[in-house]
């Protein structure tokens, strides 16, 4: 058996038939339900709240979320809307940004749970790895956001941007050629070392996914689920040990 389906067999007996038989129908994209939204705050609500499904649920303390300056498939504009409701949308959902670049065309938002990144940031690992990659003051969390927004607007882009994302340290550091871990898959990030771990990140992430994405293609209120918290997949994920808590 491969670990991908181990994985997936291990997440659906840890939530349940409903949870196993939601993760294997056909996800939602949001441009099949935006017009479900006919108001500028529904339209806006909907998609960040798929965009942002998987810290919305715990998963990952982070995302990042490009709007571009042009209509999309609901007609509207999404980086406009962004600037008219963003923040009371957030002030919904209880997350934090941080725009990482507005080059006017686009906008790179860094979304976040205030008490999940910065517990991940507090990590004695995480922290090695950030002072390592030349980060001055990794006790200071917005010092740590203002150097990673002077790296985003700078020349090239930080590799170490999936330390705040949650994604595996292994798999950060094998990326960056900073530990000699062998290239084993490509999931939604590359994976190095052995996979079973990240591949069970990653599974919990898609369930996240699909569980929002159904929600929305329900027709329900986009500001609920921004205000909500689904808990159960990330919550059986967590009892095993979820890579962007682990110490190590």
């Amino acid at each position: 058996m491969s670990s991908a389906v181990g994985v997936k067999e291990d997440l659906s007996a840890a939530n349940g038939a409903d949870a196993a038989s939601s993760s294997r129908m056909t996800r939602a994209a949001w441009q099949d339900f935006a017009g479900l939204y006919p108001t500028d705050e529904a339209c806006l609500a909907s998609f960040l709240a798929l965009e942002l499904a998987e810290v919305l649920q715990g998963a990952k303390p982070a995302n990042l979320v490009c709007l571009s300056n042009k209509r999309r498939s609901c007609g509207r504009n999404l980086y406009l809307l962004w600037k008219e409701h963003g923040a009371a949308l957030l002030e919904e959902s209880g997350l934090k940004v941080r725009v990482l670049d507005d080059r006017g065309s686009s906008i790179l938002l860094l979304l976040y749970s205030q008490e999940a990144l910065g517990a991940l940031l507090a990590q004695k690992s995480v922290r090695s790895i950030l002072g390592k990659a030349g980060y001055d003051n990794v006790h200071d969390f917005d010092a740590v956001l203002d150097e990673l927004e002077a790296r985003v607007t700078g020349e090239g882009f930080p590799h170490e941007i999936g330390v705040f994302l949650g994604y595996p340290l292994k798999d950060v550091i094998g990326f960056m050629g900073w530990a000699p871990l062998a290239f084993t898959c490509q999931g939604p990030w590359k994976i190095f070392g052995k996979p079973e771990q990240s591949l069970r990140l990653a599974e919990c992430h898609r369930e996240c996914r699909s569980r929002m994405s159904l929600r929305l293609a329900s027709g329900c209120n986009p500001l609920d689920c921004l205000r909500d918290r689904l808990g159960t997949v990330v919550d059986s994920y967590q009892q095993q040990g979820a890579p962007f808590l682990a110490a190590s």
